[in-house]
């Protein structure tokens, strides 16, 4: 049986309370939460390089700063790229019966 399947028929089929804890739980932690704890990881080990004094420990922390406010960014676009993806989704003619559902039960999750 399909995810979609599952899904099909009373728009969630009883899985509404699943579907509005990954779309109003888990994606605001992950869009949120992931990137400040990465910035601030970085922070601190800039901080950590700078009370240092030394010169290699801080081109090194700097750089993983960089690279970790890159992975922050990409985090919190990750949140818009799969609720995109799912309107896309849902919005296309897959030959799958309940893909409308599927759709309602989204939106009916953001409420």
């Amino acid at each position: 049986m399909d995810f979609l399947q599952i899904l099909a028929g009373d728009r969630c089929n009883g899985l509404l309370p699943v579907v509005r804890f990954v779309r109003k739980g888990i994606f605001p932690i992950i869009q949120i939460g992931v990137p400040i704890i990465l910035i601030i990881m970085g922070a601190i080990d800039l901080g950590k390089a700078v009370l240092s004094s030394d010169d290699k420990e801080i081109k090194g922390a700097t750089s993983k700063l960089i690279k970790r406010c890159i992975a922050a960014v990409a985090v919190f676009f990750v949140v818009t790229i799969v609720t995109l993806l799912m309107g896309l989704f849902t919005s296309a003619d897959t030959g799958v019966e309940g893909t409308a559902s599927w759709a309602g039960c989204w939106e009916d999750a953001g409420k």
